[in-house]
């Protein structure tokens, strides 16, 4: 039996730095497919003339992978021309020994003309540059905590234990602290009562036998450095946050909703979740769907009946570190016990790691019901589905497994 040919017209793309294969499958009504192929450059001209020939040959359906970045200036043309599914390659990789760039379009446009490449999700124009900024945001602060490491190690190899007595050495004390240091560092006898808050008098004599240490010119010299490169990175993560407040003005209503949930109290952290998934629940056919994009459920692994432990997906590197941020958060607090009893329950018997992702999910889960049905978050619906029925008959079996789901050793009777 063949396979059924959902695509009349078709194209696939290879896409490259350079340039793009194209190949168009057009299949008759007798079931014969004629194949065109064409390279076009990756200038925009290149795009264009690529965008004429698809519709010269009356085609609208095109598939092309995920290379990098360079299939975002081809899907940014035919974006408004074409329908288009983004692949990841690993779902369009051509058998190995026939490999070749025309091949590999072919290959794309047989594999796309029977609707057997799974599309990526790719939400609006808008959301997409909202994305692209949420995600330098969390490079910037990464790369502000390598340098806060950075000057914390300076300060060690120095002997300088300012660390181990306030709570942040970026602090506005510690930094006056520091730039004393900094304009003689041979001289660490000075007065450090004006240079700190009141609130810190009590550790004055601490203070003093911290900062009793010796610094060399380098040192200094790279402290110098450090101290302009953070200020100079704070100074661009304030403006970028500036665009990104600008740019997600429009979606007001979501961010609210979002801002109702455990834990998300950032405005940044909701913008980053609608950044991530937009807000336009329909592109998701369920919750459990929209888990596994975000890679908080674990892959399948099955193979003769036997079942292996697997681990959660690499998916969602930007979105899973914020949910279990969330989550760690979320379960310390005593505000929601509706999760906080959950990550008891399942830390018992699964550890904490598993308990996190578990959280995670269903903080995700709450995120798209809340955008899907427009509701805040409603701690009931958890609290209800808690409580067990009254009148509910089990069997022994069934109560002995119950209270091993709830962490117990069963010990047989005497």
């Amino acid at each position: 039996m063949s396979l059924k040919i959902v695509y009349q017209i078709c194209c696939g793309i290879d896409v490259h730095k350079t340039f793009v294969v194209a190949c168009i499958a057009s299949t008759n009504s007798n079931g014969i497919t004629v194949y065109k192929s064409h390279r076009f450059s990756t200038y925009t001209q290149g795009l264009r003339e690529l965008l004429q020939w698809l519709k010269d040959n009356n085609c609208k359906d095109v598939c092309m992978e995920s290379t990098g970045k360079y299939w975002i200036p081809v899907f940014n043309i035919l974006e408004n021309s074409c329908n288009i599914v983004l692949a990841h390659p690993k779902y369009v990789k051509a058998i190995r020994g026939k490999k070749t760039d025309k091949k590999d379009a072919k290959w794309i446009a047989d594999l796309f003309k029977h609707d057997l490449v799974a599309g990526s999700f790719m939400p609006p124009a808008d959301i997409r540059q909202l994305r692209d900024l949420t995600r330098y945001r969390f490079k910037l602060t990464c790369f502000m905590a390598s340098e806060k490491n950075r000057l914390q190690n300076c300060l060690t190899v120095s002997n300088i234990q300012l660390g181990n007595v306030v709570s942040d050495t970026f602090g506005k004390s510690s930094q006056k602290i520091l730039n004393k240091i900094l304009e003689n560092p041979f001289d660490t006898s000075f007065d450090i009562k004006p240079l700190i808050h009141s609130s810190m008098e009590k550790k004055l004599s601490e203070l003093e036998l911290a900062v009793d240490g010796y610094i060399t010119p380098e040192q200094a010299g790279k402290l110098k450095i450090i101290k302009s490169h953070f200020e100079n990175l704070e100074a661009r993560k304030a403006e970028l946050e500036k665009l990104i407040l600008a740019l997600a003005s429009p979606y007001q209503q979501e961010l609210d909703l979002i801002l109702t949930a455990p834990s998300f109290k950032n405005i940044f952290s909701a913008i980053t979740v609608i950044a991530e998934i937009g807000v336009n629940m329909e592109a998701f056919p369920s919750a459990k769907h929209l888990c596994s994009w975000s890679g908080l459920t674990p892959t399948n692994n099955e193979s003769a009946g036997k079942k292996k432990s697997v681990r959660v997906s690499k998916a969602g590197c930007y979105i899973k570190p914020l949910l279990v941020q969330c989550a760690t958060a979320v379960v310390k607090s005593e505000k929601h016990p509706e999760i906080r009893n959950r990550y008891l329950r399942i830390k018992k018997r699964r550890g904490h790691k598993k308990a996190i992702i578990a959280i995670a999910r269903m903080l995700l889960t709450a995120l798209y019901n809340m955008l899907k049905n427009k509701q805040p978050y409603n701690a009931e619906l958890y609290k209800n589905s808690d409580v067990f029925p009254v009148e509910r008959e089990i069997t022994i079996d069934q109560a002995i497994l119950l209270a091993q789901h709830q962490g117990y050793k069963i010990k047989s009777a005497p």
